[in-house]
């Protein structure tokens, strides 16, 4: 088999080997499902501001309203990115360039503009820590992925593609995490000024630890698929 014959059959195998499947399918949905939902509460909290919210979340809401432009040019990118990963998540690589390619650009304006809220965030230097280290990830995988599309490395193409799309899922994870911490607030009395920088910690760590795990766990499939090949395949 020739070096160019072996494209579209990597390209074919690697879905199968980083695809979601199972419980995995259906977190990536949940979280694709919730980052769509916190994107749209966001748009219609900056269009429509709520006058009757409780105190912590009419306070959030003047918070992002001051920043509507960053703010729009975030989560507007983000939504996205969201909704065209499931071309990339579920389908052959050779049938989805056009939604490779719309992530990389995605990506870098999600990243840039995370950057540029955690200024002011609302958990202060906790959550701004978080931002920094998983924000960072985030890119660093993206560009990663790129420079293996450029080398023409599908199945580490892929790899760092999954990393990017579970980090940035990441924000969903924080939500439920955000959810306790407000359900709670009666016994712990914490603020969302104290509590957003630990689920931020928490949402995206957990993201970060799944995808690797497994990610590691689809290795000995990808190797076991490789030395079967026969010689000079």
């Amino acid at each position: 088999m020739s070096a160019n014959a072996q494209t579209p059959t990597g390209a074919s195998a690697a879905p199968g080997r980083y695809a979601p499947s199972g419980w995995w399918r259906i977190g990536y949905w949940a979280g694709l499902i919730i980052s769509v939902a916190v994107v749209f509460r966001r748009v219609y909290a900056l269009a429509y501001p709520p006058r009757s919210a409780p105190p912590p979340l009419a306070a959030l809401d003047a918070l992002f309203a001051s920043h509507a432009t960053l703010t729009l040019a975030h989560i507007l990118p983000a939504l996205a990115f969201v909704l065209v990963s499931p071309f990339v998540v579920f389908r052959n690589s050779a049938e989805t360039v056009w939604a490779e390619r719309l992530l990389y650009p995605l990506g870098v304006v999600v990243g840039f503009t995370a950057y540029a809220l955690s200024a002011d965030a609302v958990g202060g230097w906790l959550e701004r820590s978080a931002v920094l280290l998983f924000n960072t990830l985030f890119l660093f995988s993206l560009f990663r992925a790129y420079r293996s599309m450029r080398g023409g490395q599908e199945l580490r193409k892929r790899r760092w593609l999954m990393r990017a799309i579970v980090i940035l899922l990441g924000i969903a994870t924080t939500r439920p995490v955000m959810g306790l911490f407000f359900a709670t607030r009666h016994l712990t009395h914490l603020e969302p000024k104290q509590f957003f920088g630990l689920a931020f910690w928490i949402g995206f760590s957990l993201n970060t630890l799944a995808v690797e795990l497994w990610l590691r766990s689809r290795e000995p499939q990808a190797h076991a698929e490789k030395n079967a090949l026969p010689p000079g395949a």
